[in-house]
Order: C-alpha cells, then structure tokens, then sequence
C-alpha cells in the first residue's frame, strides 16, 4: 500500500510531538535528578557538620540540637554556630575529614567569624579531590553579621559539582537526543524522498491523461474516417481530418513542452499565461470532443458571455480542464444532456459543466480531487480512466489561484464550477 503524503505529513507531525514531549520529559527529569542530588548535596554536609559537632567542643551545650546552631543562608553557604575559640590546625583536620567520609568531595572554603570584630579572623581552603583553581585566585568571602561567631563553610562551585554527579544521566539524555535528532533527519529525508517520489509521478501522470483524451479523439475520427461511406461525405471527411491535424499539432506542441519541463526542478505547474477570449477557447475544447459527442448522442447546451470574456491564464493547460469537465459530463451519463454556461465579474471567470449522469454521493464529493481516487461500489470503481483527471484540473485551478466547487446528488447529475481570476 503506497503511503500518501497527507499520511506521512500526519506521522512526521505525531512524531515531532512524541519527540517533543521525549525532550520535555527528559529535561523535567534532569531537572529532578539536579534537585535529588542538590538535596543530596545538603543532607551530606548536614551529616558532616553534625559529625564535626560530635567530633569537638564548638558549643558549649553540648545537647544543644544541631539544627539550631546551622543557618543555610545560601545554598553554597553554611554558617556553624560556635562559643568558643576552636583549635584551627585540628578543626581543618576534621572538617575535611568528615567531609570526604560523607562523600562531599568539591572544594570548600572556611572562615571564622567573630562577632565582637565583625569580620573573618581567620581563613582555610579545604582541598578536596574535586579542587577546581587555586585558593589565591578566590574573591573575597561575604561577610554575614551575625550577634555569635561562627564558622562559615562555602562550596564555590557546589553547581559543577553537582552537574559532575549528574554525568550519567547528562550522558543518556544527551545520546536520546542524539538519536531523536537522528530520526527527526530520517523521517524528514523520507519525507523529502516521498515528495520527490510524488512530483515525479504527478509530473508522469498530469502529461499521461493530457495525452489521453487527444488520442481518444483521434481513435474516435479515425473510426469514423474508416467506414465504407465517408468518401461519399466530403464536408464530414473533411471535419474529421482538420480533428485529427488538430490533435495531432496539440499532441507535438505538448510532448515539446513536457521536454521543457523535464529540465526543471519546479513541483507545481509551470504556467505560460496569454490574453485570449476563454468563451473562443471552451468552444473549442466542444469542437475537440465532437467524436466523442457524436458516438454518444450527447446534447451540448451553451449559454456563453456576451461579449466574450478576456482573461489572462495558461491557454493550454485551461483547455485541458474544459475537455476534461465536459468528457466526464458526456462519459458519465447514459442520454447525456449537458448545459455549459459562463459568467465573469470585475475579477473572475466562472464556467459551469452541469450534467444529468450518474451523480457522486455525498461522502465522495471531497475525495474527488486526491489523486488516484475513483469511486467504488463495493469491490468495484464504478468511474473510469485512473482517478488523474480532476486532480490535474484542480491543480490547475489551484496554479491559477482560482477554486472549483461541485454540487451533485446521485442518480440526478452533477455540476462542476471553475472560477478563474481575469488577470
């Protein structure tokens, strides 16, 4: 089953929101992960600094609860409650010891307030494995006033160190995003691949059914030209041998422009426009299917404008949208009685192709126009020829920046629309 661009354009669209919400999902959950280890972070240097506590005599209750002799004034710094003069040389000891005990391995800096000189007496850096410049590079510590002294712990670069921690997952989410971009290109190149696939058969298929009604036509006047009696009718010979050099001369004029196109990367309808009288063209687009009017018995009612309409489109290519309006009203109905009127106004022309046939149901009427669509009555397609006719008119119609509309009920006939802008 061949997939169709609306088809792959709606997968491309569900896995840009999947991959979207893959990114989303991701981001919220390093987001998290950023925060257990942040909250990991501080339950770590809580444990050492209790330890600490335990380790030597900062206070001098003893009972007094930790928790009330720390302030986390920022996430990066602690500020330890002490009452008295601890020894230096030991307490850096211990404080570097308990910090790699409970796993806290970045740098930290460490200062004692006093609160009688309001200011840092005295100063360590505390190396540890994760160490990132040396302490003389370091700028100046923040001073919080406090009425106690204190010892003042700052983790400068506590992020990176959590960001470290993170590594793993940081690596998994990066090597998914990796793989989302990679298939987000795959799905793009098949995407462009299809395009390029279906222009190249649009390009085949709009030259193969222009090809196919002049060819009909032909065969038709040929028929006719081969019976017994057409020698004794020299007006209807005649008629008959001007169609078929008329094909014939729009046959080469056409297989010299499908040369022409060959050599272009253009996706849409390339248009030639000229100023001609559209009522003078869709005449003659009645006069080319006149074989084919005559073999059915079809009635062909005109109501033109008066004057003719001037307008300024590609000749050629609305010449084919006519035949193929009036072709299907004729093939489509069993005594075809056709009604073909035209109208204009300050900036479009409009024709009408209304017929007696068979009529589309309604749940067709929008599928009409896709490619390849014909309609079916069970296992059978009760239309004929490929489904490329009113596909190719639409997109004319569409090139021109004109719309088509139908109006058709079963069993009663059908009316088909063009408008077509003047200029």
């Amino acid at each position: 089953m061949v997939i169709r661009s609306k088809t792959l354009r709606l997968v491309i669209l569900i896995s840009t929101v999947l991959v979207t919400i893959i990114i989303a999902i991701q981001l919220i959950w390093l987001q998290k992960v950023y925060l257990y280890e942040e909250k990991q972070f501080n339950i770590n240097v809580s444990k050492s600094i209790r330890s600490l506590y335990s380790d030597m005599e900062l206070v001098n209750d003893a009972t007094d609860n930790v928790q009330k002799v720390i302030d986390n004034v920022s996430p990066d710094v602690y500020l330890l409650k002490i009452d008295c003069d601890p020894n230096l040389e030991q307490l850096w000891i211990n404080l570097k010891a308990e910090l790699t005990d409970f796993d806290v391995y970045t740098d930290c800096r460490a200062a004692i307030y006093s609160n009688t000189e309001n200011k840092y007496t005295t100063e360590e850096y505390i190396d540890l494995p994760d160490s990132y410049f040396p302490p003389e590079n370091a700028k100046e510590l923040t001073v919080y006033k406090r009425d106690y002294s204190y010892i003042s712990l700052y983790f400068p670069h506590r992020g990176q160190y959590i960001i470290k921690q993170m590594i793993f997952w940081i690596a998994s989410s990066g090597l998914l995003l990796l793989v989302l971009i990679g298939f987000g290109f795959s799905i793009f190149y098949l995407y462009r691949q299809k395009f390029f696939n279906e222009t190249q058969k649009d390009f085949v298929n709009n030259f193969t059914h222009e090809f196919k009604t002049p060819l009909a036509v032909i065969k038709i006047a040929s028929d006719v030209l081969q019976q017994n009696n057409i020698i004794e009718k020299p007006g209807r010979l005649k008629n008959y041998a001007g169609i078929i050099n008329e094909q014939t001369s729009h046959l080469q004029a056409q297989v010299q422009r499908l040369l022409e196109i060959a050599y272009t990367d253009r996706s849409s309808l390339p248009l030639e426009k000229e100023t001609f009288d559209a009522d003078i063209l869709l005449q003659e687009a009645i006069n080319d299917l006149h074989p084919l009017v005559e073999q059915k018995n079809a009635v062909i009612n005109t109501g033109f404008n008066s004057p003719g309409t001037i307008i300024k489109a590609d000749k050629s290519y609305l010449r084919l949208c006519f035949i193929n309006l009036i072709e299907n009203a004729v093939k489509y109905s069993e005594a075809p009685v056709i009604q073909i009127t035209t109208g204009k106004d300050a900036n479009d022309f409009s024709i009408t192709v209304k017929d007696n046939g068979i009529g589309i149901a309604k749940e067709h009427q929008k599928k009409i126009f896709d490619r390849f669509y014909r309609i079916k009555d069970g296992e059978l397609h009760t239309s004929k020829g490929f489904g490329l006719g009113l596909n190719f008119v639409k997109k004319v119609v569409d090139t021109h920046n004109g719309k088509i509309e139908v109006q058709s009920e079963q069993g009663k006939g059908s009316s088909f629309t063009i408008k077509i802008p003047r200029n």
